[in-house]
């Protein structure tokens, strides 16, 4: 997914992992969780939080967006 993509999804919007499967073959989920965040002086870098589970936090990243699908 894009920047622009990203950035226009709402808080509980749910996304699927590429790659990570869980224990029944599916593809895994996380929500998104918060705010995207961007700096000023680098404009092309951004955070978004996410939630996996209860107690898992994560961001996607520029490194990682690639690999998470709506």
């Amino acid at each position: 997914m894009t920047k622009e993509q990203l950035a226009a999804l709402g808080y509980g919007t749910v996304l699927s992992h590429s790659k990570l499967k869980d224990s029944g073959g599916n593809p895994v989920l996380a929500r998104v969780n918060g705010k995207m965040q961007v700096w000023k002086t680098r404009p092309e870098d951004f955070k978004l939080p996410m939630k996996h589970g209860l107690y898992n936090y994560f961001y996607i990243t520029p490194t990682n967006a690639h690999l998470w699908s709506k």
